[in-house]
């Protein structure tokens, strides 16, 4: 590894424990900016657009090297899924996503502030779910996990058990799509 410090910005605890797991070394600086999508906005330039704002704006308020902005969305029916507002919302992206594949889109810039160059790239995959009952949607409600994820939803909790299968990368569905950052970091000259 190299000595380059790293700065993700995004305060979600999820993309934190996928960096970590891959051994990398980092300080959390979360980006607040607005995060709704612009008018026409496609998803993967939506996603695309916040993650190197993410980026450039930590850039731009403390001292690094290296910064890792992402956002992540997931999109059915040509309809962007952010995070739900109330119960009524999760049970309505639940119940859009039961039994029919969605795509899972995410957004990840790095950021060299020495070069000025950043490396902005987006990731999609399929996920399909399984169809699910009312019950099963209010149960996963009463959870409360469905309150701070995109599409009301997270893989690596308690709505595992309602994906089927998966076309494409697994932690990109977390919320970072590791192999693929972690090859952009290497070409940053930070893992060996």
């Amino acid at each position: 590894m190299s000595r380059k410090l790293i700065i993700l910005a995004s305060a979600s605890p999820r993309r934190s424990e996928l960096l970590e797991s891959a051994g990398i070394v980092f300080s959390v600086v979360p980006a607040d900016i607005p995060e709704e999508p612009l008018p026409g906005e496609l998803p993967s330039d939506h996603v695309l657009r916040l993650a190197q704002e993410k980026a450039l704006v930590v850039a731009g308020i403390i001292e690094g090297d290296l910064y890792i902005g992402a956002d992540t969305v997931v999109v059915c029916d040509e309809e962007i899924m952010g995070k739900p507002v109330d119960a009524a919302a999760a049970r309505r992206m639940l119940s859009l996503l039961s039994g029919r594949a969605h795509q899972v889109i995410t957004g990840f810039a790095v950021h060299d502030k020495t070069t000025g160059v950043t490396h902005s790239q987006v990731v999609s995959t399929r996920v399909f779910f399984k169809p699910l009952t009312l019950e099963e949607i209010n149960a996963y409600i009463a959870t409360g996990c469905p309150f701070d994820k995109a599409g009301a939803y997270a893989i690596q909790g308690g709505a595992a058990y309602m994906v089927q299968k998966i076309e494409g990368s697994y932690s990109n569905v977390v919320g970072l799509p590791l192999c693929e950052v972690v090859e952009v970091l290497r070409s940053f000259g930070v893992l060996v």
